[in-house]
């Protein structure tokens, strides 16, 4: 049973107190000298001046002890004794005056105290006086006040009749101060705490002894103190001794470890030191029981406050209570310390919960730093966000401490602590789910002040030379880990596999410290900072959601102007809608304002830093630090560790630092080094180690944001790491161009766009780092060495290059039509309306497309001055040269017309740089006979008219220089020169046999091949489909170019066919011109 709900046990006997058999005759005694009941038959306590009038006898003392002298009332002279006015000393005493009647004159009396010197003192008087001034009574009717004045006294009737009877002088004495301190304290009103009388004289006591300078002396103060001491427990635990009914308000010591320990009431560090040395040393089993209920009532009482009361004295209490591990033992030991709660009710009825809940984003308390959100402007909201990032910073100062004297106090709090945070992260997972309710998780405040924490535990082994990195153990969780991740998804594992790895335990070791707290601190980020981070994307929708009902709602009331009934129910929508919206932009700005803690960051990129690292070290089976090199690409065999790890080992580094990127970039230049550069490389390249296609793309993210310009580097944080360190030369470009053409099918339903997203990320990467020659050396070699890559991955260029100019330039024509219907007044209000959504949704999706239009074209025109002939390859040539020659139609031909919009930098569509760009592409490749024969025989898009008009608009609008513009004519004749011949060349072959044409584009079969499915495709067209799409176009079964059989048979016949109608059209074309030449004469 839980030593909080039963009455404690009395003390064992030790040296230091009486036992419980003594304090039991003499609670016996006293109730029988008192004549009232025994308090254990329920008789309420008289008022208190009853209780101060009545004749007490005192008890018996403890130096009579053993001697077994019956107890039997003595007959005394009858005393008066009459209450005065009772005032209150700084110790709550009271004064109580006793008059003796004339039959009773012949007993002696104490003259008042005089002053002596110390010299002259008798060793009584100063006894008399030094126990006067700290336990203030007397048992002098003579003497009132202590010796400065100050204090009056509480006279001991009881006492002092004792020791007139025994014919001793009115002095107080160490014998008897047993007695004196029991009459005192029951004579104390019972209303009142005893120990508001016992603590300050405790502390007169601790005085004492440190300001005495003679040893002999000494033994008085000890023997006050020790006394002084055993009877503030007593109170505690055994209120009946001093004739107390059992009191909770009364019989704890929380409200004295919510004071200061300077409070005369206060528990100051003596008391606890004197607690501590009877616990241990003594083995006493009453005291340590009642600390700990007393930290559990302190720890309810947080519970119940937030941050805008006065919650520091109950921190500065279990700041103070940590200072001595045998107290922490004990209080992690109770069952509260970790009950089996809700999720919602950890942090309220665990005795840590109180402490971390504590926090500016608790509701009520961002009203505070945030009152009137809607009105307030950035520098305030700046000031306040300041302000609440010190109170925070402080509050979770006191919680590091806190949690470090658990650590440090031995294995017992060490591993309570460990798994309390454990239980936490455990009950969480519902924080990372898309819809979540509040009611079922821990509060933000709650989870963020735990990431914060854990991430200053992790301090100390997170050393710049990774000395002790080698500590943390990759087979935790098949080491009954504290940790349950079987609902989360692994990093490249499906449930099943991660299952069966984790069923086998690889021995039952326990995990080491540094482990288990790294791997705490890594799910705290996921449940914590990033679940914390991910709600602000949700609070924004919210806010602006809210903002237009409440724009709706007063909309409405104009026209309820007349109707008072329905515009008192719209005007408390309006404020419900109102209160709700303040609350919600509070919230976000408190969570901005605790996220944007340079400091708090600082510590968790720190953190990332550490565990990017370690995932390196783990994923190359190598001792990976920063500057040391990394052979790419991983082995080929994958750690099973490292796939079955939950995948928020890498998403949380990914997640954090695009935070940083984006919102405190000022921090990340110093937290950034190479580690992170190959993080990306190295998963990048060898992607198969990740399952997730999302998280893939994510890296590709992280090296976009380290492209922004920061402060004084154009280039970004990354931009010139990636730029000039050997590893990125080595690997960064291949990396990109492999995740290029992975990222076409990712497996999820949003596919198609989510690869112009990625892709318009690498290309930003790309453009960073293309200053160094060395990647276009590196690209020029790709392409030869390795052709089917470079082949796949220059198509899939061009195919988006040909999908995303038809729809971003195919979006204009619509735009402009809108914008012309817009312009006509005699619109109706219902129609303007219906055309300006359909003129918005229009215009997002331009304007989404033009930004990778830029991009995708400007790529081409950096890899076709790099590389012209990767991109006249039989196998892409056509299709590129149809694709230019369509947009630039469309830019420069009679359609460029309907592109005329208002405004059109707003869609990010500038033609005076786009076409210029495509002519580049033009001239970039003029030189290769391929191109300039694939462009002449596009029969759909290509015309000398389209080229002479490009060429007027360079001119004119000066969009290139004149050599450039010689340049474009010399190639437009080249165009007009092809076309010509091919033209013969087509009417040569316009009446082919079927069989000698291509199923699929109907054109005249150069080198037909047989598919597995046995059709017969020329080569090119077979090329070209595969490398969109790596299957059997009739049967939709997976092939490759291999898999093609080439029909020599046919090839041939083509062949001789083909001679058979070329020299028949020769003998044509000399029979035409001999005959021309017999007209002529």
């Amino acid at each position: 049973m839980d030593a909080n709900e039963q009455p404690p046990a009395a003390p064992a006997a030790t040296p230091d107190a009486p036992d419980q058999e003594t304090m039991e005759q003499i609670r016996r005694r006293r109730l029988a000298k008192l004549g009232g009941p025994s308090p254990a038959s329920g008789a309420s306590p008289k008022p208190e001046s009853e209780s101060a009038a009545t004749p007490t006898k005192a008890p018996e003392r403890a130096s009579d002890k053993g001697k077994g002298k019956a107890v039997s009332p003595e007959p005394r002279p009858k005393i008066n004794i009459t209450p005065t006015p009772q005032q209150s000393s700084a110790a709550g005493s009271i004064l109580v005056s006793r008059k003796r009647p004339a039959e009773a004159d012949s007993v002696s009396v104490t003259p008042p105290y005089r002053k002596q010197t110390p010299s002259q003192e008798p060793v009584a008087d100063f006894t008399d006086r030094v126990l006067r001034n700290i336990f203030l009574v007397t048992v002098d009717p003579n003497v009132k006040t202590d010796t400065e004045g100050k204090n009056k006294l509480t006279f001991l009737p009881n006492l002092s009749q004792e020791l007139a009877d025994d014919g001793a002088p009115l002095k107080l004495s160490i014998d008897r101060l047993e007695e004196a301190i029991m009459e005192s304290a029951t004579a104390y009103p019972p209303d009142k705490p005893l120990l508001n009388y016992l603590l300050p004289c405790w502390k007169r006591t601790i005085k004492h002894l440190k300001q005495n300078r003679d040893p002999k002396k000494e033994e008085l103060y000890k023997e006050a103190k020790r006394l002084c001491f055993a009877n503030c427990i007593f109170a505690l635990s055994m209120p009946e001794l001093f004739s107390r009914e059992p009191n909770a308000q009364h019989d704890t010591l929380a409200p004295y470890l919510l004071k200061e320990v300077e409070h005369e009431s206060g528990l100051d560090m003596d008391f606890f030191v004197e607690a501590v040395k009877r616990i241990t040393e003594d083995e006493d089993d009453t005291i340590l029981p009642l600390f700990t209920k007393a930290m559990v009532e302190v720890s309810a009482r947080l519970a119940k406050i937030s941050m805008n009361d006065d919650y520091k004295p109950c921190v500065n209490a279990l700041l103070t209570y940590s200072r001595f591990p045998v107290l922490l033992n004990a209080l992690a030991q109770h069952p509260q310390f970790q009950m089996a709660v809700s999720t919602a009710a950890i942090e309220k009825q665990t005795i840590l919960g109180p402490f971390f809940r504590i926090s500016p984003l608790q509701p009520e308390v961002t009203m505070v730093y945030f009152s009137g959100p809607r009105t307030m402007d950035k520098g305030r909201i700046q000031t306040s966000q300041s302000a609440l990032q010190m109170t925070l910073g402080a509050h979770q100062n006191d919680l590091r401490t806190i949690i470090n004297a658990f650590v440090r106090a031995g294995p017992q709090a060490k591993f309570k602590a460990l798994d309390w945070f454990a239980y936490i992260m455990n009950t969480n997972h519902k924080r990372r789910a898309i819809q979540v309710d509040p009611a079922e998780v821990s509060s933000d405040g709650f989870m963020m002040n735990v990431t914060v924490v854990l991430d200053c535990l992790c301090e100390p082994f997170m050393d710049n030379t990774f000395s002790k990195i080698d500590r943390i153990d990759i087979k935790y969780f098949r080491r009954s880990p504290r940790l349950d991740i079987k609902d989360e998804t692994k990093l490249n594992a499906d449930q099943s596999r991660s299952d069966a790895f984790y069923a086998n335990n690889v021995d039952k070791e326990p995990n080491n410290f540094i482990t288990e707290i790294f791997f705490l601190t890594l799910a705290a980020h996921h449940y914590g900072s990033e679940a914390t981070n991910s709600k602000i994307k949700s609070m924004d929708k919210d806010i602006k959601y809210l903002e237009k009902n409440i724009g709706l709602i007063e909309a409405e009331r104009v026209k309820m102007a007349n109707s008072p009934d329905q515009l008192r129910r719209l005007d408390v929508a309006l404020q419900r809608h109102i209160a709700v919206l303040e609350k919600s932009i509070a919230m976000k700005y408190s969570i901005e304002g605790v996220l944007l803690d340079t400091k708090m960051q600082s510590r968790s990129l720190l953190f990332m830093k550490y565990v990017t690292i370690w995932l390196l070290r783990v994923a190359s089976q190598s001792d990976y630090k920063p500057g040391q090199a990394l052979r790419l690409p991983l082995p080929a065999n994958q750690p099973e560790e490292l796939s079955c790890l939950p995948e928020y080992a890498l998403q949380d580094i990914v997640d954090n630092f695009k935070f940083v990127f984006r919102h405190i970039p000022q921090i990340i230049v110093s937290a950034v080094g190479d580690e992170t550069i190959a993080l990306c490389i190295a998963f990048l390249e060898s992607s198969e180690y990740v399952k997730n296609p999302y998280l893939k793309s994510s890296l590709v993210s992280l090296l976009f944001h380290g492209t922004w310009p920061t402060y004084h580097l154009k280039k970004g944080v990354l931009g010139d790491i990636m730029t000039s360190t050997r590893f990125a030369n080595d690997y960064l470009l291949h990396a990109l161009m492999k995740f290029y053409i992975e990222c076409e099918s990712t497996g999820v339903s949003t596919q198609f766009y989510d690869k112009f997203n990625i892709r318009y990320e690498i290309f930003q990467v790309i453009k960073c780092i293309w200053s160094n020659p060395l990647y276009s050396r590196q690209l020029t070699q790709s392409s030869k060495t390795n052709r089917p890559f470079f082949i796949r991955f220059v198509n899939l260029l061009t195919n988006d290059a040909t999908y995303v100019l038809d729809e971003g330039l195919g979006k204009f024509p619509k735009i402009h039509e809108l914008q012309q219907k817009l312009r006509d007044p005699t619109l109706s209000q219902e129609d303007r309306g219906k055309i300006e959504e359909e003129l918005r949704t229009a215009e997002g999706q331009a304007t989404s497309f033009m930004q990778l239009v830029n991009e995708t074209v400007s790529m081409m025109c950096l890899f076709t001055s790099t590389l012209g002939e990767a991109f006249t390859m039989p196998e892409i040539v056509h299709r590129l040269a149809g694709m230019l020659d369509y947009n630039l139609e469309i830019l420069t031909g009679p359609k460029s017309r309907t592109l005329k919009v208002d405004n059109p930098e707003k869609y990010y569509f500038n033609p005076k740089a786009l076409l210029p760009e495509i002519v580049d592409i033009y001239l970039n490749l003029g030189s290769s006979p391929a191109f300039v024969e694939a462009v002449a025989s596009d029969g759909r898009s290509y015309k000398p008219q389209t080229m002479e008009a490009t060429r007027m608009i360079l001119n004119s609008k000066h969009l290139k220089n004149p050599d450039e513009i010689l340049a474009w004519d010399a190639l437009c004749k080249k165009f007009e020169t092809t076309k010509q011949a091919l033209d013969e060349a087509e009417a040569d072959y316009d009446d082919a046999p079927p069989e000698f044409e291509d199923e699929l584009m109907g054109i005249l079969m150069s080198d037909p091949v047989i598919l597995p499915s046995k059709h017969i495709l020329d080569r090119s067209t077979i090329v070209q489909h595969l490398l969109s799409d790596p299957k059997d176009p009739y049967t939709r079964q997976p092939m490759t170019i291999d898999d093609v059989v080439p029909d020599d048979e046919l090839r041939q016949r083509i062949e001789k066919w083909k001679e058979e109608r070329r020299g028949a059209a020769r003998l044509a074309r000399e029979a035409a011109a001999a005959e021309k030449m017999d007209t002529t004469e």
